[in-house]
């Protein structure tokens, strides 16, 4: 059975009050400045959480009522305007994703670098968890921290061990032609 939403969980939802008064064009430089995700895309892309069933995000209830939802939105959205903003926000997590493993795997950044950029993006995701009032305990902020440490630190290891066969590689190869 598909759950369905209605006028009370608008009146019941209580996300972005933190930037009720903000201009869209406020929220969308801030976001700028720190991420690369525009206040539409990040405000559909929470939505779509908040208003996901098993058949997916309710698109046509969360267009209708964007603008009761989240103080910044003036207008309401197609279904179509609401599916194209949340894959825009899907297509560029995921390039930001492949950059920042790229810059890691290729040993761009050292171990400590790795750990300060891990740093800093966890404190821009913990402050607009805040202003979206959704937060996480204490336990699984720690526990996806760690998870995420863990596997940054795998990836380091492999990268440096990459990047010390090669260079291993290319020395042998220089020595064996001489």
């Amino acid at each position: 059975m598909a759950q369905h939403f209605g006028q009370e969980d608008v009146n019941k939802y209580k996300k972005f009050k933190k930037v009720d008064g903000a201009t869209y064009r406020k929220v969308n430089q801030f976001l700028r400045r720190r991420t690369y995700i525009t206040a539409r895309e990040w405000a559909i892309a929470r939505l779509c959480t908040d208003f996901r069933t098993r058949n997916g995000a309710e698109m046509t209830f969360i267009g209708q009522h964007l603008p009761d939802l989240v103080p910044f939105m003036q207008e309401c959205y197609t279904p179509q305007a609401v599916n194209q903003a949340r894959n825009s926000f899907k297509k560029k997590v995921t390039k930001s994703g492949a950059t920042f493993f790229y810059g890691a795997m290729c040993g761009f950044f050292t171990q400590e670098e790795l750990d300060d950029l891990l740093f800093e993006a966890s404190e821009v995701a913990r402050f607009l968890l805040e202003v979206e009032r959704s937060s996480l305990d204490i336990d699984e902020e720690i526990d996806i921290e760690d998870r995420i440490s863990d596997v940054m630190r795998s990836v380091g290891e492999a990268a440096a061990a990459l990047l010390r066969s090669r260079e291993e590689g290319e020395h042998g190869g220089e020595e064996g032609s001489a």
